[in-house]
């Protein structure tokens, strides 16, 4: 009987020892899952945006050029021409995004109730979706029903926003001033238009 005992907890110990490693190693992450975006991990230069208005201070992206290409020489081009100089937030819906970019129709010195209907003079860009997810800090391009219509605008998100994955292209993501985006004024009603005086890209510059 004593032995039978001995033998009986000792399989019983065994047993726990198995179910112990088993569930130690279920819980091992994955290598091949997909884990969220980090700004070191990619090429590409850093995009710096001077803010004033209800905001102040200075937004630096990184750009990914190893993601989205053409999206990135677009937005490095309108950079270096000054084109983004002066244009203003004309969409901000809190919880969201804020938009941005309308070279054609957003500058802040001029009549600007179109902003948001504009473009550069280059053509719209074909999209180049990724799987990056649009999380908070992510910038992507904004484009109209043509998945293929990206051209100056771009919006950086407040909060993650899982329906815009794969439909939009993520062209980088904030590592510097997310409390300055914070600050951005906002917009009211369902489509986030900026009344008044919105917040302005007072200056951008590739800074790397």
């Amino acid at each position: 009987m004593r032995s039978s005992n001995i033998l009986f907890g000792a399989l019983l110990i065994l047993g726990v020892a198995f179910l112990g490693a088993y569930y130690c190693y279920q819980l091992q992450p994955d290598p091949s899952a997909t884990t969220p975006v980090v700004a070191g991990d990619v090429e590409g230069p850093i995009m710096d945006i001077e803010v004033s208005g209800e905001a102040n201070g200075h937004i630096r992206i990184k750009l990914f050029a190893d993601v989205a290409p053409q999206h990135v020489e677009r937005l490095t081009e309108l950079v270096e021409a000054g084109a983004y100089d002066n244009v203003v937030f004309h969409r901000v819906i809190d919880g969201f995004m804020a938009q941005t970019g309308d070279v054609q129709f957003g500058k802040a010195d001029g009549d600007i109730s179109r902003a948001g209907q504009g473009a550069s003079d280059s053509p719209d860009l074909p999209a180049e979706f990724s799987s990056l997810p649009f999380d908070r800090g992510m910038v992507g391009m904004a484009r109209s029903a043509s998945p293929n219509s990206a051209n100056s605008q771009f919006f950086i998100m407040f909060a993650p926003a899982p329906h815009l994955n794969g439909q939009y292209t993520v062209v980088g993501q904030v590592i510097e001033g997310l409390d300055v985006l914070d600050a951005i004024k906002r917009g009211t009603g369902g489509n986030g238009e900026v009344s008044g005086d919105p917040d302005v890209m007072s200056s951008v510059k590739i800074v790397e």
